[in-house]
């Protein structure tokens, strides 16, 4: 009889231990196996094996021995192991760095079919193609038919069932033993050929790049350089060197719309040894990926966040592009960040990590400046082409404006029509989609809010429709006010629908492309629009952040921002980070070819000095006012940051229990931390539950584990109040 420790399928703290079974079956399991287990009232429920032992006890002798029942494990579901001993190591460390249950951790780390959750056999399995083999050419007895299907065979080797077009003729050679039926799996993802190209030529900057990479002893680099100086061709570079080791390489990317790009790029050199894993596949389309990984056959795997856990073996190198995107970071439990995951992946499996950003984020550059990253930089554009000529509009000076739009300066419009009277091309960034952020009533002032969040709810002019944007609710734009029966709604502010809408009326003959998240439901939407404007099927491509990172479009001599402070006004402490990044990024898709090229930046603070350091690409300057802001404000990267979320139904409840938190919180830790709040964060409900959140700033992690414990501990089995861990939360 076998014993088996299980983590059930429930990803709470009080369940976050094994639970002990018995098997007395003939399957094949250990740890890393999925068993279908009764649990409490529950029937039949997953659970993961932890460990697997022999015993020769009975059942009534375990019992005895621990004081509980002992039940039986209904099923073993898989037949080979889903998580190797370094990814169970990983998931270890990262479950007790983030405070999440484990459990939870797995759940992140494998793709819908494999997850241990109820819900995974619904998922996808194994697809196999047939195909027909022969085993004996011998003629002897045939018809000429039959005869027929045989050479054919003897030449091919074995060919697709379905091609066979006599079923009779089949059934009657499988039954002479002249052929049979041969099972391949069949990949579900498939991708358009590549030619294999050679390589690009290095610039001296980046052989100076890569040989201090390669000499070098250090496990985490930050891989710094200015737009457009060729960081993917080191990449490229350093990746080779490692599949010439036999060795494997992980890369990441923060949105999606990157990964088309990325993965051609990869191909050119790499041909088939890469493998996807992001959200725009089907779950059918990463369980494939997923065993293609785990069984060697890619030796690159090219994601988004959670390919972090990708099972490659023999891993030499982590890349993660654009280190600084707040994309890495997961706002649901485990709330991991890729970058700090890479690093503990990193030590368990001894692979080099590079961070790399033309604006890194100021816990990198810090950690680099300290010697704890080696900084590899990269100063340069290739083609030793200039960076943008940038153009700062103030909003707020009416002599920069355009009575003909709203939306558009004179400055910024006069430059898209020049811009398109040369044949090239123009991207439009505004961080905002839909039409109109909100919709008001003229009459009694009532705002749309959402139901579940209470945040105003985004007007969609395409369907006519009212969206949450953080919880996905949405609503018909009703025609009167329901507060006062007004039919006068008036719609507030712009987003992406709307520039599109402007476009299209004052540049009539330019063909447009929108790309944001609405437009990306879609699925393959991201790629065709990318490759349309690529190929200049478009004059004008009109995004969110989604086209401010990463892409090359050599045609492009244009980038209009057209609103660049939207998040300055964000209840953030990164905001004014962000706001650099999204500027120094944006302008950094223009001139990227042998033409040159100009960004223009709209704004109404354009004092700012996320502003006006973004438009000079001067990352320098930025990183020492913006970290001499942090030290004042004793945030991160001068302290450590734990965010508590709290919900409840009850909200005088949830106000009360918050202040003693906060109280208790301040009487444990003394001097040894700062705990801000109770506050009520942006979004202010979900669903029912009101949320409240607390900040503690630390510098010593030892001091405070013993009462995060108890801490811990005071919410186990609650279910009137709840508690959410963020440890290195993105905003606050």
């Amino acid at each position: 009889m076998k014993l088996l420790e299980v983590y059930i399928e429930h990803a709470t703290h009080d369940l976050n231990r094994p639970f002990s079974y018995v098997y007395f079956g003939n399957k094949k399991v250990q740890k890393g196996f999925r068993v279908l287990v009764p649990f409490g009232g529950q029937k039949q429920i997953i659970g993961f094996v932890s460990a697997v032992l022999e015993t020769n006890k009975t059942v009534e002798e375990l019992k005895n021995e621990t004081g509980f029942d002992i039940k039986e494990v209904i099923d073993v579901i898989d037949e080979e192991c889903l998580i190797n001993d370094s990814l169970w190591e990983l998931a270890t460390k990262v479950s007790s760095y983030y405070y999440a249950p484990l459990i939870s951790v797995f759940q992140t780390m494998l793709p819908p079919s494999m997850k241990p959750k109820s819900s995974s056999l619904k998922g996808p399995r194994i697809a196999y193609e047939q195909y027909v083999e022969l085993i004996d050419d011998n003629e002897d007895g045939l018809t000429s038919k039959q005869i027929e299907w045989i050479r054919l065979l003897k030449k091919e080797g074995i060919i697709l069932k379905k091609e066979f077009k006599s079923k009779s003729i089949l059934d009657k050679l499988i039954d002479l033993n002249r052929v049979k039926i041969l099972l391949k799996e069949k990949n579900r993802l498939v991708r358009e050929e590549v030619e294999v190209i050679g390589h690009h030529k290095l610039t001296k900057d980046q052989e100076k790049v890569i040989n201090q990479f390669t000499l070098s002893s250090s496990k985490v680099f930050l891989l710094q350089g200015v737009t457009g100086s060729g960081k993917t061709e080191v990449y490229v570079r350093l990746a080779e060197k490692y599949l010439n080791k036999g060795q494997s390489v992980l890369f990441l990317v923060p949105e999606i719309a990157l990964t088309p790009m990325m993965i051609k790029y990869f191909e050119e050199r790499f041909s088939k040894q890469i493998a996807i894993l992001h959200s725009e596949l089907t779950p059918a389309e990463k369980y494939d990926e997923y065993r293609r990984i785990a069984r060697g056959d890619a030796k690159i795997v090219i994601g988004a966040r959670s390919a972090i856990f990708a099972p490659l073996k023999n891993l030499g190198l982590i890349i993660l592009d654009e280190e600084h995107s707040e994309t890495y970071k997961q706002e649901n439990t485990p709330c991991y960040h890729a970058r700090e995951v890479a690093k503990f992946r990193s030590m368990i499996e001894g692979a080099k990590v590079i961070f790399g950003s033309a604006t890194p984020s100021l816990e990198s550059r810090a950690r680099a400046q300290n010697g704890v990253y080696e900084l590899l930089s990269l100063t340069k554009r290739i083609h030793q082409s200039e960076l943008p000529k940038t153009t700062i509009v103030n909003l707020l000076d009416s002599r920069n404006l355009d009575r003909d739009s709203v939306l558009f300066s004179l400055t910024l419009r006069k430059a898209i029509e020049e811009t398109l009277s040369r044949n090239e091309q123009v991207v439009l960034l505004l961080n905002r989609r839909g039409y109109s952020p909100y919709v008001t009533c003229r009459e009694c002032g009532f705002v749309f809010k959402c139901e579940n969040c209470d945040i105003t709810m985004t007007y969609h002019r395409e369907d006519n429709m009212l969206k949450c944007h953080h919880c996905d609710h949405v609503m018909t734009l009703p025609r009167v006010c329901p507060e006062c029966g007004s039919i006068h709604l008036s719609k507030q502010g712009f987003g992406t629908e709307r520039i599109e809408e402007e476009v299209n009326r004052l540049f009539k003959n330019a063909r447009t492309l929108r790309l944001d998240s609405d437009v990306s439901k879609v699925r393959l939407n991201i790629e065709k629009i990318l490759e349309k404007f690529r190929n200049h099927e478009a004059d004008i491509l009109i995004g969110t952040q989604m086209i401010a990172k990463g892409h090359d479009f050599p045609n492009v001599t244009l980038v209009g921002i057209v609103l660049a402070d939207i998040g300055l006004t964000m209840p953030s402490y990164r905001s004014s980070e962000r706001t650099f990044q999204l500027i120094t990024q944006g302008v950094g898709r223009s001139g990227r070819g042998i033409k040159g090229g100009q960004a223009i930046i709209q704004t109404y603070m354009p004092e700012h000095y996320a502003v006006t350091l973004g438009a000079k690409q001067d990352y320098q300057r930025f990183y020492v006012q913006e970290m001499k802001n942090r030290k004042l404000q004793k945030y991160s990267p001068y302290m450590y940051l734990i965010s508590f979320e709290f919900s409840s139904i009850n909200e005088e409840k949830l106000e009360n229990s918050a202040n003693n938190i906060k109280e208790w919180l301040i009487s444990s830790l003394k001097d040894d931390g700062i705990v801000i709040g109770p506050t009520s964060p942006y979004i202010k409900k979900r669903g029912p539950f009101y949320l409240k959140n607390l900040l503690l700033k630390f510098k010593n992690i030892e001091k405070i584990e013993e009462t995060l414990a108890k801490l811990k501990q005071m919410f186990e089995g609650r279910s009137d109040i709840r508690m959410k861990i963020d440890r290195d939360p993105f905003d606050y």
